[in-house]
């Protein structure tokens, strides 16, 4: 298989381009930074400036892969490459969905209305572009040679958020003496992570098959709980988990799911929770193949602190309020 992808030097797309060329198909990223996969041909192009398809719409290519998230630039690649493809896959996300406040949504829930935009002004308009590139894509190619893959919350190696290392981590190191980890009280809440590289290994399964059609890529559902037990047991802990009330925290300014000050993947938003609990069924029987949690977290415990959660001081003093209290 001839494959053009979008992109191939950040995390996601290092991992399609890996899975694809230990598949035997040849790989060629289109992509401003230099540093793809050994193996993997390099067109270096910015996207944004014109004639940017130039060097590889004169080819013919079997499939095209795209994880943009600028509308803009997926009309470009859908406009300049449609008549040299036989198929495009585009990798979206369950953010595109209208409400994330019920559980087991399929690929049939309504959408969040279109950006008219060619670039996103903030992170608020994530979903809105990704819906703008999905119909790109769509309206372009058509249903029958399309191939939207919407995951959720992605982990695994390399993942630069902090969403999937945190809890790994801070078991393995924490931040006091007595070995005490600070969790957030909600044993029952839903989770679910799908693993980077099961996730490229799919898409490219997926489109060496022909695959069309709309698919939700997720991770099986977990509880927070488990979750927790499962980073807690591939980091050796034996410290005490100390599970602080959902209020308490919020009025500590202690937020969920990524950033500085939060405790990952854990939802402070009632109205969030359903991004955990998207149907996964379709893409399962379509060939997605889910490896352990135990495998995924066990594989990312890092020296250095990740990107989203407390620090070791933020959380030594949320321990000493919680434990020690009026003092």
């Amino acid at each position: 298989m001839r494959m053009l992808l979008l992109g191939g030097t950040a995390w996601l797309g290092r991992e399609i381009t890996r899975s694809a060329l230990d598949a035997g198909h040849e790989v060629t990223c289109l992509a401003r930074g230099a540093d793809v996969v050994d193996g993997a041909r390099l067109v270096r192009a910015d996207r944004d400036e014109p004639g940017a398809y130039a060097a590889v719409a004169q080819e013919h290519w079997d499939v095209v892969i795209d994880v943009s998230r600028q509308p803009g630039q997926v009309r470009s690649a859908v406009a300049a490459l449609a008549a040299r493809a036989d198929r495009f896959v585009f990798v979206s996300t369950c953010s595109v969905y209208a409400t994330h406040d019920a559980g087991g949504q399929d690929e049939h829930a309504p959408t969040l209305s279109p950006l008219d935009a060619d670039t996103m002004s903030s992170l608020e308009e994530y979903g809105h572009a990704k819906v703008a590139c999905e119909q790109a894509v769509i309206g372009g190619f058509g249903d029958e040679r399309s191939l939207v893959i919407r995951p959720a919350l992605i982990g695994g190696p390399g993942d630069g958020s902090g969403r999937s290392t945190y809890w790994p981590w801070r078991f393995a190191h924490p931040s006091n003496e007595a070995g005490a980890v600070l969790i957030p009280d909600a044993p029952d809440q839903p989770t679910s992570v799908i693993d980077v590289r099961d996730l490229a290994e799919w898409i490219v399964r997926a489109a060496g098959a022909g695959l069309v059609g709309v698919f939700n890529a997720t991770g099986d559902v977990v509880t927070l709980a488990e979750h927790l037990r499962v980073a807690r047991d591939a980091a050796g802990h034996e410290g005490a988990a100390v599970a602080a009330p959902i209020d308490w925290l919020v009025a500590r300014e202690v937020h969920g799911w990524v950033g500085p000050r939060s405790l990952p993947i854990w939802l402070d938003d009632p109205a969030d929770i359903g991004i955990h609990l998207h149907s996964n069924e379709r893409a399962k029987t379509a060939g997605l193949l889910l490896r352990p949690l135990s495998e995924t977290l066990g594989d990312v415990i890092v020296s250095d602190k990740p990107a989203s959660g407390l620090t070791d001081d933020e959380e030594r003093a949320l321990l000493s309020e919680l434990l020690t209290p009026g003092l």
